[in-house]
């Protein structure tokens, strides 16, 4: 049987790129979290979908779902809440190199947004791991956040742990203990992962998980201590795939 993990943190953001959700539970599939990253922002005239690292400023916009209506909120309290229906335009955008088909939307969001972000951008529907970097459940150990903490003397970024994006965080005692588990199945809840390799990080992590503001060298940290890829990137956590879905809740 697999080794059941304790998981004190949850969550998404139901808008790639928006404030990272602390959810109470999740459901996994075989796809990731379900709601994870169901929306994007589109630059139209590049074909391009927006990157946090390029626009941290969306850290601060929170974005939640109410049955067939999505809410933003920005940090100066403007907020709209409304369906996000199909345009009936479809845009072939690039993500990371490869082509992903995105379904652009009406409603007032991308107005919102484009004000937010002070150029224009449409939102638009992903389809389910669309707009994912690798595999769609990321995994990080309270253990390896309260080390890093420790390490810049930094004691609240060890409750930080949304500065990472993390779909899970899970109960460790050991830091770093998750870089061994590669090829590893553990239980979370009802589901059950398949953890694979390392995630490497970029500048995303240097911002304040709420404001989005640049507040600490996170990246210079990691770089510094822990294995880096080819391209120079430090490794926090790992990726996972669900093998057996299941609802996720979280033990405070």
């Amino acid at each position: 049987m697999p080794a059941t993990l304790v998981v004190r943190r949850a969550g998404y953001a139901p808008v790639k790129g928006t404030r990272h959700l602390d959810l109470d539970r999740i459901v996994l599939d075989e796809q990731g979290a379900v709601g994870d990253r169901a929306w994007c922002l589109v630059d139209t005239t590049r074909a391009r979908v927006l990157r946090t690292v390029q626009h941290p400023s969306l850290i601060g916009v929170v974005a939640r779902t109410h049955g067939d209506e999505l809410e933003l909120t920005l940090p100066t309290g403007e907020a709209v809440s409304a369906p996000a229906p199909a345009s009936g335009e479809e845009l072939t955008c690039d993500y990371w190199g490869r082509a992903v088909g995105l379904a652009l939307t009406d409603g007032p969001h991308a107005e919102l947004l484009s004000g937010w972000l002070g150029k224009p951008v449409r939102l638009a529907a992903a389809p389910r791991g669309g707009v994912v970097y690798a595999d769609p459940v990321t995994v990080v150990g309270t253990a390896s956040l309260r080390d890093l903490a420790a390490r810049l003397g930094r004691e609240e970024l060890a409750a930080q742990a949304a500065r990472f994006r993390a779909t899970l965080v899970v109960e460790t005692d050991e830091p770093w203990v998750e870089d061994s588990w590669a090829g590893q199945e553990h239980a979370v809840g009802e589901a059950i992962l398949r953890v694979g390799g390392p995630i490497p990080r970029c500048a995303v992590i240097d911002h304040h998980p709420v404001t989005g503001e640049k507040d600490v060298r996170l990246l210079t940290a990691l770089v510094r201590d822990r294995p880096t890829n080819s391209a120079g990137e430090p490794m926090f956590g790992v990726f996972a795939t669900c093998v057996r879905p299941g609802r996720v809740d979280v033990r405070r």
